[in-house]
């Protein structure tokens, strides 16, 4: 990603199922003055089809950064026309409110975790995108500061998220952690984004 970030930093970690070329996952991220976003969409199954529409997805997304969760949704449903459904989870901070959103539909985690070492585990909606209309919720919240967001797919036990790995709230190094401690362990697509808000 070449995206220039200021106020959230943030690192990834992406790895293929063992065995393919293709990671089905897609993950795209944005700050510009007013706000931030940060989506990711995996592609039903795995491989080359499903890459498709996860990426079909991320490119709605970059298209149109500046709207609401709800209407990117929808958007991103409409392109899914046709295609592989994905599971989609996109997270939104508006800077001039000092709040954020997120929603997930299908298992794309989303924790917060507060600069006391609180951790909050979004329970995603059931279900995946398949060009239909789908029933969405957003979730709301206060931003502050050196707040921590955890985004990942199903390739990512959620077990494997130790608490340690947030000890020093460094999203270098949590992604690395858990790299060193679980990369060789690929049973599916993998993604995980850590941001911290400063």
């Amino acid at each position: 990603m070449s995206n220039e970030v200021r106020r959230v930093k943030i690192a990834a970690y992406q790895k293929p199922k063992k065995g393919n070329y293709y990671c089905g996952d897609s993950y795209y991220y944005k700050e510009t003055d007013k706000s931030f976003v940060c989506a990711i969409a995996d592609g039903l199954g795995s491989g080359e089809l499903a890459k498709e529409s996860s990426q079909a997805v991320m490119d709605v997304i970059e298209d149109f950064p500046d709207l609401s969760i709800e209407a990117l949704i929808k958007k991103c449903n409409e392109a899914l026309m046709s295609k592989r459904g994905v599971v989609l989870g996109i997270l939104k901070i508006d800077f001039p409110t000092e709040t954020y959103s997120y929603s997930s539909i299908g298992n794309i985690g989303i924790m917060t975790v507060t600069s006391e070492g609180r951790k909050k585990r979004n329970i995603p909606l059931a279900g995946y995108l398949t060009g239909y209309p789908k029933k969405m919720r957003v979730v709301y919240g206060k931003l502050e500061r050196g707040l921590v967001f955890i985004m990942f797919s199903d390739g990512v036990n959620e077990r494997q998220l130790s608490s340690k790995l947030f000890h020093d709230f460094n999203v270098d190094r949590i992604v690395k952690q858990y790299e060193n401690e679980n990369g060789d362990v690929r049973d599916d697509d993998t993604t995980l984004i850590a941001m911290k808000y400063d």
